[in-house]
């Protein structure tokens, strides 16, 4: 559990910026009938990832606490969802 507690966090905050790198190169322009689909899956993959980097950074830099959602069952709902989306997006 020690070598989690140091790994997790520095992987988290790659996979974020990375992630954040490949939305600028995929998201692609926004057509006037509005979103698509796949655009639209992605934005919600983004923000969920962008809220779990933020909450990993802080916690890794800043050495703060999340004021809400303390455990470990909403990042990990949240890591699940991130996957049945990208599960999704793949068929679409």
């Amino acid at each position: 559990m020690f070598h989690v507690r140091k790994v997790v966090p520095w992987a988290l905050i790659v996979a974020v910026i990375t992630g954040i790198y490949l939305i600028i190169q995929v998201f692609g322009p926004i057509k006037e009938e509005g979103l698509s689909n796949f655009q639209i899956l992605l934005s919600i993959k983004a923000f969920l990832g962008l809220w779990l980097g933020i909450r990993g950074f802080n916690q890794k830099i800043f050495k703060i606490n999340p004021f809400l959602f303390k455990g470990h069952i909403f990042p990990f709902v949240c890591v699940i969802i991130i996957i049945f989306i990208s599960q999704i997006m793949y068929i679409i």
